[in-house]
């Protein structure tokens, strides 16, 4: 049953993961994490934390979640994860700025 959806980043995947028991599903979900994991646990934690510190209004989990997972470079890579809300340059740059001193 569900109870609640919230969106969570691929090291919160991968945390949870940690408590199943072992399987063929688990198996495939850790070799697509090996793939596209770009974060380690604790770089994500940091991003996720600044950027929930932040105080930007646009910027919802969801936001947060693709950033941490993709970990955007510049103002285009940020573009596609806000393709239905428009940022202004200041915002791209505090973002990004998160994002780059926590590398």
């Amino acid at each position: 049953m569900i109870l609640d959806r919230t969106p969570i980043n691929m090291n919160e995947v991968e945390d949870i993961l940690k408590e199943l028991p072992e399987g063929e599903k688990k198996e495939e979900t850790e070799l697509f994490l090996k793939k596209f994991l770009n974060a380690s646990n604790s770089q994500a934690k940091k991003i996720k934390e600044a950027l929930e510190k932040a105080d930007l209004l646009k910027l919802k989990r969801e936001h947060i979640v693709k950033i941490v997972d993709m970990l955007p470079e510049d103002a285009s890579d940020l573009n596609k994860i806000f393709a239905d809300i428009s940022l202004n340059e200041e915002e791209i740059n505090k973002i990004l700025e998160i994002v780059k001193s926590s590398k």
